[in-house]
């Protein structure tokens, strides 16, 4: 099975938080599947570190990501192009989310996430809360 990790999906996998649930935290540790990590959640860590809301360091985030066995995923201009074609919600306006589902489509895999406002859109999910 190919995953995507949300980023919060992948901050609790990192932190061995009990708020990922057991089902997801199996697979996101399975060798038999295919884990990605966008460039998106660096993107977004970053972006939330420089205005204060989290203290993680992205680029810690991406060596313990690595050391995991989990892929990192640049994106790519067919990620950009699905973009282009995701169904508009006005409920549900964050660009990283939007990114984020673009790439689990263009990429045939599961978005991990724990965030509802993700269904709706054509995307494999799975709960990760």
């Amino acid at each position: 099975m190919r995953l995507l990790l949300d980023t919060h999906a992948l901050l609790w996998f990192a932190a061995d938080d009990p708020a990922l649930n057991k089902r997801a935290a199996r697979a996101i540790a399975s060798r038999g599947n295919d884990v990605l990590v966008s460039t998106v959640s660096l993107w977004e860590v970053a972006a939330k570190r420089r205005v204060g809301k989290i203290d993680i360091d992205p680029a810690r985030l991406k060596r313990g990501s690595e050391d995991a066995g989990l892929v990192l995923l640049a994106v790519t201009p067919e990620h950009v192009e699905r973009l282009g074609r995701l169904r508009w919600r006005d409920d549900h306006r964050d660009p990283f989310d939007h990114l984020l589902l673009a790439i689990a489509a263009t990429e045939r895999a599961r978005l991990v996430t724990a965030d509802a406002r993700m269904q709706g859109y054509g995307v494999a999910l799975m709960q990760a809360g």
